[in-house]
C-alpha cells in the first residue's frame, strides 16, 4: 500500500543533526531503504519536516520505518495511506459500478 511517512523534527534535535551531518545521512538511508517514490522537505508547524512516499508491503514494517526517526531525532512520525491519481480514478470507477 502506498504510504506517506511524515517526520517532524524538534528544532533543537534538528539543529544538532544538521551540524553533525546525521540528518542528511539518516534521511538518505531511509529513502534508499524504502525505495521511495518521492520525498519532499519543508517546514511544518515551525519545524523541519520530511514527507516520504513509498510502498509498504506489510504493517509489520512500521517499527523499522519509524524507530530511526524516534531514536535519532525524537521526531513526531505519522504513517498515512495515500493514493496517486491512477489509484483515485480506479477507486472512483469502482464506486460508479
Amino acid at each position: 500500500m502506498r504510504m506517506m511517512l511524515k517526520v517532524v523534527l524538534p528544532t533543537d534535535t534538528g539543529n544538532a543533526a544538521v551540524k553533525d551531518g546525521s540528518l542528511s545521512r539518516i534521511l538518505d538511508e531511509a529513502i534508499t531503504r524504502l525505495n521511495a517514490e518521492a520525498a519532499y522537505f519543508g517546514p511544518s508547524d515551525g519545524c523541519r519536516s520530511a514527507m516520504i512516499f513509498f510502498d509498504m508491503k506489510d504493517a509489520s514494517e512500521m517499527p523499522s520505518i519509524s524507530e530511526a526517526f524516534f531514536m535519532n531525532f525524537e521526531a513526531a512520525v505519522e504513517l498515512t495511506p495515500v493514493m496517486n491519481r491512477e489509484d483515485l480514478k480506479k477507486g472512483l470507477a469502482a464506486l460508479a459500478r
